[in-house]
Formats: C-alpha cells, sequence, structure tokens
C-alpha cells in the first residue's frame, strides 16, 4: 500500500512536470538573420551589411540569448546610424511591476515594465517643462514648489540636485529592492508619498553625495504636477508620447496613492523606447520637431558626479546625469562615453553618441545584480562594428 502511494504521488510530479513543459513554449536555440520589420512608426531600417557590422558576432549574440547563456532577455534592438538593424524578442519568465506573470512569449506589440528607465523620461519632461517655461530655472530651490519644506538645509535643495540624485536626503534603496526595508518599497505604501521623502533626514549636505533615490524622481514628478496641473503620465503624454507617435502605453500608480509610480511605474513596448533612445541621440530632435533642447540632452549625458563603488551590484564604475548613468570604456584604444537609462531587471537603454549606436534590451531578472547589456554591448555589439578604426581617427 505504502508503495502504491509513493508511486501515485511520483506519478503526479511527472504529469505536473510534463504540464508544465507543455504550456512553456520551445525556443529555438537556432537563429539566422533578417532585417526588422518596416512599420510605420517613422523607425528607419536597414540591414546589418549596410551599416558595416559583422553579423556572425550579432547571430553568435541571439544564439547565447536563445540557450540562456544570457539569461532571461525578452528582446533585443540595435539601432546603427539612426536605423533599426536588429531586432529580436524572445520568450520568458515575466512580471508587471511585480506582480508574476508567468512565461511569455514576448512580442513587438507587447508592454514591457521600463522599471528606473521611468526615472529618465520623467527627466526629459522636466526638461520639456523648461523649454515651455512651466518650469523657470533647475537650479531653483525645491522650497518654491514644497513651501511645506522648513528646514534651513532642505530649503538649499535645488531641481538639479534631485535630477542628479545629489538631493542629501537618508535614502536606502539599491540593492535591497526585494526588502520591505526598501525606501522606495515604504514610500510606496504612504498614503502621503511626498511627506514621507519631505521628512526624510538629511545626511549630506546637497549636492555633494550621489545616493540613488526614488524620492528624488517622485518630487520631480511633483513638480511637474504642481506647475502644470498635469499628473507625470497625462504630462509625458502631451508634451513627450503623443509628439513620438506613442499611443500604447501604461504608467502604473502607486499602492495607497492615484498617483503615478514616478520612479519605476511606466511601460512601453521596445519599440517606443528606441523611440526616446533616437529622440536623444538625435538631440532633442524628433521628425524635425524639437520635442527637447539640444542642451538639456547635453546635460542629460553629462556626468556631474562620480558614483560611488558600485561593483556588488555589478554596476560599473562612473558617474551620473540627469536620471542617466554615464561610463568611460575603450574599444580598440578609442575612449568611448557610454550612456544609460537603466532599469531593474535588466531594462536599458545603452547610448554610445560617438560610434551612432543605440541599444534598447528588455528581461526579466528583477532584483538580480546583474550587467548583462552592458555586457553584451562591450563583449558583442561593439566588436562588430566593422569601421572603429575609421571612427578613431575621425
Amino acid at each position: 500500500m505504502f508503495n502504491r502511494i509513493i508511486i501515485n504521488i511520483s506519478t503526479i510530479i511527472l504529469l505536473q512536470i510534463l504540464i508544465g513543459c507543455a504550456n512553456k513554449p520551445i525556443r529555438s536555440i537556432t537563429y539566422q538573420y533578417n532585417p526588422p520589420l518596416k512599420l510605420e512608426d517613422n523607425i528607419q531600417i536597414k540591414n546589418l551589411i549596410n551599416v558595416q557590422m559583422d553579423s556572425t558576432k550579432i547571430i553568435l549574440l541571439t544564439n547565447k540569448i536563445l540557450s540562456d547563456s544570457l539569461y532571461n532577455f525578452h528582446s533585443l534592438l540595435i539601432c546603427k546610424d539612426n536605423n533599426l538593424v536588429y531586432e529580436n524578442y524572445f520568450s520568458g519568465i515575466d512580471q508587471k511591476h511585480g506582480k508574476k506573470l508567468g512565461y511569455i512569449d514576448h512580442s513587438i506589440d507587447q508592454l514591457h515594465d521600463c522599471r528606473s528607465i521611468s526615472k529618465s523620461i520623467v527627466s526629459a519632461c522636466i526638461g520639456i517643462a523648461l523649454k515651455n517655461k512651466i518650469i523657470s530655472n533647475i537650479d531653483d530651490p525645491i522650497k518654491k514648489y514644497f513651501p511645506e519644506i522648513l528646514d534651513s538645509v532642505k530649503s538649499t535643495i535645488t531641481i538639479r540636485h534631485l535630477l542628479t540624485m545629489t538631493s542629501g536626503f537618508e535614502w536606502n534603496e539599491i540593492g535591497s529592492y526585494a526588502s520591505f526595508f526598501n525606501n522606495e518599497t515604504q514610500m510606496d505604501l504612504r498614503l502621503n508619498p511626498i511627506k514621507y521623502i519631505l521628512h526624510r533626514s538629511i545626511v549630506s549636505n546637497p549636492g555633494t553625495k550621489w545616493n540613488y533615490s526614488a524620492g528624488n524622481t517622485q518630487l520631480l514628478a511633483e513638480i511637474i504636477f504642481r506647475t502644470s496641473g498635469l499628473q507625470i503620465d497625462e504630462f509625458a503624454k502631451k508634451y513627450l508620447f503623443q509628439p513620438l507617435g506613442i499611443i500604447h502605453y501604461e504608467w502604473l500608480n502607486l499602492t495607497l496613492k492615484k498617483i503615478p509610480a514616478a520612479a519605476s511605474g511606466l511601460r512601453l513596448t521596445s519599440r517606443d523606447l528606441l523611440k526616446i533612445g533616437l529622440l536623444y541621440m538625435n538631440n532633442g530632435s524628433w521628425n524635425g520637431i524639437q520635442i527637447i533642447d539640444t542642451s538639456w540632452v547635453e546635460q542629460s549625458f553629462k556626468s556631474f558626479i562620480e558614483r560611488p563603488d558600485l561593483r556588488k551590484y555589478k554596476i560599473m564604475d562612473g558617474g551620473y546625469g540627469f536620471q542617466f548613468w554615464t561610463y568611460n570604456d575603450t574599444l580598440n584604444k578609442l575612449p568611448l562615453e557610454i550612456i544609460e537609462a537603466m532599469g531593474n531587471g535588466d531594462q536599458s537603454i545603452l547610448f554610445c553618441k560617438k560610434l551612432n549606436l543605440l541599444i534598447v534590451t528588455t528581461g526579466g531578472n528583477y532584483n538580480k545584480s546583474t550587467s548583462q547589456p552592458y555586457s553584451m554591448l562591450t563583449k558583442y555589439i561593439l566588436p562588430s562594428l566593422k569601421e572603429i578604426n575609421i571612427s578613431h581617427k575621425n
């Protein structure tokens, strides 16, 4: 009788495994390059060969993703010389702002968490607000917008300090996203998140020390609201998304407050992330329309402060701009400045303006310390550029 029970239990477990496998799409581990599809979205398409890229290295990279040597990537887009030359989508385990979605067959029309790429979008909105004179100066003390601030040191915090993560507020976020003690998690669960942020202690003089904080970004979104009357999702729709032709998106709210989670709540398709990237690659211009001032793009990509050592989180040394990460690298002795809009889980927009190269990735590696997008860029994509020596001479 006992043996029969064991056999039955084993049979049930085996059936569950087989059912699970049946529900999980089977990925091919072989790949043959084809140029991306041409759609009515104003994104230009070319073949890899026509932009002097080595397709063998890109095929090798693709097979690394398909075999999970590069783990749980959901999309990869490569744009060279303003042309989309590679686009691929991959099945994998995913979430929607923390809610498990299971194994998803990702596709070109599918929304995906941007996570902290949302911060870079908020930064773009601040630039647009400045351009449209909704905000007068990013060196304005934020007390101008938050008269409830009474502390003398907090009164010296400026919009620039929020943009560069140098506000000085005590905040523990990076590397602890699965913890309730993460300040972003606590902010998300507050009935008054703005009050929660502004009541944090000051632990360094504003402008002197970098500390990653979703609170800074939420305050930037609140400034947008208090000056324009529009929540950040509505402002982005009017001034950024509509001019770019982005109509399919979602911006999730904070848990207990019906306002957008400014630092992490945006969901976009990979192609629309690419549009954001192309906007910055072209100095704020899209289809002949100057959406963001060129000077704002230049400042956004400038390293205003050096970041502390984050190698334990597999993040390269570098600096920080206006809600963008900055790195200095080399290829064949050519100095390269790499800029990144980075989100938890391997969400990334990587810019190398010197080579006119733009990369978009999405993934499902949430709350894990990985540097897979940057590794992908440096190990496979940059070495695929045949004309790197010509660029070096230029």
